[in-house]
């Protein structure tokens, strides 16, 4: 008998699969997920390679998970996206197609995709609203991730509509926390800033270059926030519709870089270079539907961020 789309949803004693378990967002997932009364399921990319569809096909009929968050993704800053083009649009979209298929060839109960907020079009008013994908041109460094992200939407909405799929999606902002990924050319804003941050106080230097105008507009979430939404989501929301996770709140880029710099201790010069691109003017969600279901996030900027380089320390520390 095939599952019908409803809510409110019971998570325990359930078997849960979070996909991309190593990730900054499946980790956090699986943090979150201790504290419910679920069998966690993970499997490691060397075991099955969520791009193989035999593999994951296999894997699935053998594991049936009940619960599925897809937080499996291949991901980067705007350097990684525009270089990286072929790789971002087939592997994201393998993963979505694959791991959709299976879920619903294998009966599961219910499925949350995770998006991002880079499928929302480059000069959408702002604050962003669920209804505005596809209304306009996207943001050309990371077109083939967004189109990729899209697609996975889409195909979520298309399982509900066709088979009656419990198949949900939601779009965090831009996330950060620990399992970020720290590497100079490949990485996020965040992840960047910690790690320049850092490294200039380490070394005595006299000042730290921020790529870009610093006027773009960002909204930042921590990571255990939005495992905390997903999972109080997965619980209480069934619909067609994706649902944005965020803190409704934003900062300019060169606010958030003397943010950093303070919760870091580094007390030098902050100047821009204006010849790296800047990316979207403004990206800051509208999460009024998410509060409507009963959710707000909880940790400020700073305090995230003082959790985020206390992350790093360790990694750095664990890695010598």
């Amino acid at each position: 008998m095939r599952p019908v789309a409803n809510a409110p949803f019971e998570l325990r004693g359930k078997s849960v699969y979070v996909a991309g378990h190593r990730g900054m967002v499946g980790a956090a997932l699986v943090r979150r997920l201790a504290r419910e009364e679920v069998r966690l399921v993970t499997v490691d990319r060397r075991e099955v390679d969520l791009c193989n569809q035999a593999a994951v096909f296999d894997w699935f009929a053998r594991t049936r998970p009940q619960v599925i968050f897809l937080a499996a993704a291949k991901v980067g800053g705007i350097v990684a996206n525009n270089t990286l083009r072929a790789e971002f649009i087939y592997d994201n979209i393998a993963i979505a197609a694959n791991v959709i298929q299976a879920a619903h060839q294998n009966g599961a109960e219910k499925l949350m995709f995770l998006g991002s907020s880079c499928i929302y079009p480059k000069l959408a008013p702002q604050p962003l609203r669920e209804d505005s994908v596809l209304t306009g041109p996207l943001e050309p460094t990371n077109e083939p991730y967004a189109i990729a992200k899209i697609a996975g939407i889409k195909m979520a909405e298309a399982y509900r509509s066709q088979y009656g799929s419990d198949f949900i999606s939601v779009m965090p902002t831009n996330l950060y926390g620990p399992g970020d990924n720290y590497h100079p050319e490949l990485s996020h804003v965040v992840a960047a800033l910690i790690r320049r941050f850092h490294e200039a106080k380490v070394s005595g230097a006299k000042r730290v270059i921020v790529w870009g105008t610093g006027t773009p507009r960002r909204e930042f979430l921590y990571v255990d926030d939005m495992a905390d939404a997903c999972v109080h989501l997965m619980k209480t929301y069934s619909g067609a519709g994706l649902i944005n996770i965020g803190t409704g709140e934003d900062i300019t880029i060169a606010e958030f870089a003397r943010v950093v710099a303070e919760v870091v201790g580094y007390s030098g010069e902050i100047s821009f270079d204006t010849s790296r691109p800047d990316g979207t003017p403004r990206k800051l969600l509208d999460v009024s539907r998410l509060a409507g279901l009963g959710w707000r996030a909880t940790t400020s900027l700073e305090d995230g961020l003082k959790r985020a380089y206390a992350a790093y320390q360790a990694a750095q520390l664990a890695a010598q």
